[in-house]
């Protein structure tokens, strides 16, 4: 009887399935290594970055010093502890979980809405956060038993999360990817003209306030609000994590994903608190900081591709870096002047943003 082996040129041989599964296997654990060998350098990365956003300011403090007191404390002088552990270790660490913050946000939106512009900045969640700030400036509002201290970052961190919640109530309307985007550029745009009005009859001190709060700065950091938000952003980012396999298996197409039993409408409802939490907290404390959710993503997906299990870990690892570089940045561009974050993540955002627009081609 004839078989395909008979018309099969001279010389040439199938691979045995064995030797085809070994050689698969090789090559998975080569991409792990790599994978997990470029993660270990942007952790590294990190870390230089943070020890030169304590180093960098006025003060003309040594990197020297800074280790030492670090390691010591003790064996800093007063006037050296007080910059050290006071001002710029509590800015320092806010950047970095500001940035990580942002950028796991803006990993998982883009992955849920399969939509590389969308971020937290560009669908309104940020606008939402700087609208419930700006009606505690404007307005002067307060709450009995709640600290001045903590009523304008718990607004802002309320509307954050009750714009994400709009987002998909909207949305269900007419379900689908594409109008959650449209919704999101809607909303964006109506909470910045809200913004706009209390800008046009607020008071001279208010509005003063309400620019520089709305430029984002981290000039607010505290010891107390580090903790509080490295809380939020471990807690969110183990359930974001669990979801890694199947946030993985959406990026294969919907059908694939409902194929493996994978409720799509749910994950992306869970997506979109997790979104909303991390956005609203970061947005609560600095104020609005825009391309880090945006830009982040993206450096992670070139550099471990698009395994979550890796691409997550990485987006929130780039987003602190690039925070990080952008709050030393901000101190050293001007001399003796301290620039809003806000400025310079958009200084540096606007070219990877321009960038990413020209080199899409004609992609969907």
């Amino acid at each position: 009887m004839e078989t395909l082996e008979d018309h099969e040129p001279a010389g040439t041989s199938r691979p045995h399935p064995a030797r085809a599964r070994a050689d698969a296997l090789v090559l998975h654990r080569r991409a792990t290594r790599r994978r997990l060998a470029t993660a270990g350098l942007l952790a590294l990365a990190v870390l230089c970055a943070c020890l030169l956003d304590l180093a960098a300011g006025p003060s003309g403090m040594p990197l020297s010093t800074v280790l030492s007191g670090i390691a010591r404390p003790s064996s800093l002088t007063l006037r050296d502890f007080a910059i050290l552990w006071e001002v710029r270790l509590p800015v320092a660490l806010m950047a970095l979980l500001v940035g990580a913050a942002l950028a796991l946000a803006g990993a998982e939106m883009q992955t849920i809405l399969d939509n590389p512009l969308a971020s937290p900045f560009t669908l309104g969640l940020s606008s939402a956060g700087t609208l419930g700030a700006a009606l505690v400036i404007v307005l002067g509002i307060a709450v009995p038993g709640l600290p001045p201290d903590w009523l304008l970052p718990a607004s802002a961190f309320l509307f954050a999360f009750a714009s994400a919640l709009l987002l998909k109530g909207l949305a269900m309307l007419r379900p689908g990817r594409e109008t959650l985007v449209l919704v999101g550029i809607a909303l964006f745009f109506t909470f910045n003209a809200f913004v706009a009005l209390l800008q046009f009859v607020a008071s001279e001190q208010a509005l003063q306030q309400l620019v520089f709060w709305s430029l984002g700065s981290l000039v607010r950091a505290s010891l107390e609000r580090v903790l509080l938000l490295a809380l939020v952003v471990v807690t969110v980012g183990a359930f974001s994590f669990a979801a890694a396999h199947r946030l993985t298996a959406l990026k294969l197409g919907e059908d694939r994903a409902r194929s493996l039993g994978i409720d799509i409408d749910r994950m992306r409802l869970l997506s979109l608190v997790r979104i909303s939490l991390l956005t609203g907290a970061a947005v609560a404390f600095v104020g609005t900081i825009g391309f880090v959710g945006l830009i982040a993503p993206h450096v992670a997906r070139l550099l471990v591709g698009e395994d979550h299990r890796f691409y997550l870990p990485a987006s929130l690892l780039s987003g602190a870096l690039i925070m990080s570089l952008a709050s030393t940045a901000s101190k050293m561009l001007v001399p003796g002047v301290l620039l809003p974050m806000g400025v310079v993540t958009a200084l540096i955002g606007i070219p990877g943003f321009l960038l990413l627009v020209l080199t899409r081609g004609d992609r969907p």
